[in-house]
């Protein structure tokens, strides 16, 4: 078996043949179904987190219709654009913290849902050149983005928006019945089932489950009376992409998050493309497959740029799909095609985001608030990929420690320059600046002399289990 090319039996159909219509419809319609969720749940999340009420049908159609164009463009392979890879494109839920982050700045100084909402977009459209700069470096930026900062600004991502999800499963800010037992049980309960449902031994259910959960919490406040359907009725039949149809805003303190976690998808972006190549059958080395990399995560900034003129969240590859590649034996892009026709189509029609705009705040925390923790964990996971040398202790410690201090005080910095309150007023900001500063100042060796015998023993036995 060649290093570069690994060998996949199991495919029916490899990157370059062509199924029959019949079968590239079917194997489309598997790919649907497994990012189906993960495509329209961020928008319906941030949109309900974020109070955007009416315009949620408008968002969730226009990510299944960006997210159909992107999958076509990262597929088919536009020039440089494009990995040629089959690679499903959608929202992702990386975005998801950073994109609530840069909403609560303006909606937290009273903006109005389309001020939200041409802020987001702004941001977006302009970090998204971020991400096609980088795309040009992409093999170098991995070892520039280490653990250590990576780890701290998705800790102080999860950790900082814990506080909206616990907010909204009590029934909202300002709410009149807020705490309320109803609000506790119907938010609580919705949480409790998630949970429950990420147990299951079923990859479908279990993937599923914040789907799910969302559905059955909905279903719980229609017997509550909790549900008003007139909107739906009133929602249109038929909807067209309308370029920057909220505007064009900008604010730094809701550009740099957004901006960050451009950089940290570009690499995870790489990475869901190894995969892809790996499980086709196709090559993990050489320069064939440092192009598809490269040409991958340019179509994420490119597709991302589209995102945001056509209202809707950035975009970036669907690692689930892989899996489909796995369980169909269909690794063949020109299915590609397919799934970018249907996901346009199903954008296409509204009503189905209409039903979604009737999830009441309870319900929509309890979801959240555990989403937004998984986060924390998450960030958590990659720290614990770190040797806890004297060194990096002290590097996780003044990151997690200052950002932490200005979620709990945000008024700390009132008395500063504005400018400088833009740029660290931000706690995911404060994180990654600090974070990345210390990494690169701070010499490989700093402190060695406080780490303990037992503490240079674990970090040996680390090495060892790597190499083993």
């Amino acid at each position: 078996m060649s290093e570069n090319v690994p060998a996949n039996t199991d495919l029916l159909y490899r990157l370059h043949d062509r199924p029959n219509p019949i079968k590239a419809f079917l194997g489309a319609i598997q790919h649907v179904l497994a990012a189906f969720v993960g495509i329209i749940t961020p928008s319906l999340i941030i949109g309900g987190t974020l109070g955007l009420g009416e315009h949620i049908p408008y968002l969730l159609s226009m990510s299944l219709i960006v997210s159909g164009v992107a999958t076509f463009i990262q597929t088919r392979k536009v020039g440089p654009i494009g990995s040629g890879l089959m690679a499903l494109q959608g929202t992702s839920f990386g975005f998801l913290a950073a994109v609530l982050t840069a909403g609560f700045v303006v909606k937290n100084r009273g903006g109005s849902p389309e001020e939200i909402l041409s802020v987001i977009f702004g941001v977006s459209f302009l970090g998204a050149f971020v991400e096609i700069f980088l795309s040009q470096f992409i093999t170098k930026l991995k070892s520039f983005m280490s653990p250590i900062v990576t780890g701290c600004v998705i800790v102080t991502i999860g950790l900082s928006l814990t506080k909206v999800g616990l907010t909204d499963l009590a029934g909202g800010f300002g709410a009149e019945d807020f705490g309320s037992i109803p609000n506790l049980l119907l938010g609580g309960g919705v949480l409790v089932s998630v949970v429950l449902i990420s147990i299951i031994n079923n990859k479908v259910i279990r993937s599923s489950a914040i789907f799910i959960g969302l559905m059955l919490g909905l279903l719980a406040a229609v017997f509550m009376g909790r549900i008003d359907f007139s909107l739906v009725s009133k929602a249109d039949f038929f909807t067209v992409p309308i370029p920057f149809k909220y505007g064009f805003g900008f604010d730094w303190q809701a550009f740099i998050p957004i901006a960050f976690m451009y950089i940290i998808t570009s690499i995870e972006t790489s990475g869901d493309l190894t995969a892809t190549s790996m499980i086709s059958g196709e090559p993990i080395k050489g320069p064939l497959y440092e192009k598809r990399i490269k040409g991958g995560v340019l179509g994420d900034g490119v597709n991302s740029l589209i995102a945001a003129v056509f209202n809707t969240f950035p975009v970036t590859t669907f690692s689930q799909n892989n899996g489909v590649i796995q369980m169909t034996g269909i690794a063949s892009r020109y299915v590609g095609f397919y799934v970018g026709g249907i996901l346009c189509l199903m954008g296409l029609f509204p009503i189905l985001g209409a039903i979604f705009t009737q999830l009441p705040k309870p319900v929509v925390g309890g979801v959240t608030l555990l989403m937004f923790a998984t986060v924390a964990t998450a960030g958590i996971r990659i720290l614990s990929t770190v040797d806890f040398t004297h060194r990096n202790v002290l590097i996780i410690a003044t990151s997690l420690g200052l950002a932490t201090g200005i979620a709990f005080v945000p008024d700390v910095l009132s008395q500063t320059p504005q400018f400088f309150q833009n740029i660290f007023g931000s706690a995911v900001t404060m994180s990654g600046i600090v974070a990345i500063t210390l990494d690169i100042i701070l010499p490989k060796n700093y402190g060695v002399e406080f780490d303990t015998a037992e503490q240079h023993a674990e970090d040996g036995l680390k090495t060892a289990q790597k190499v083993a």
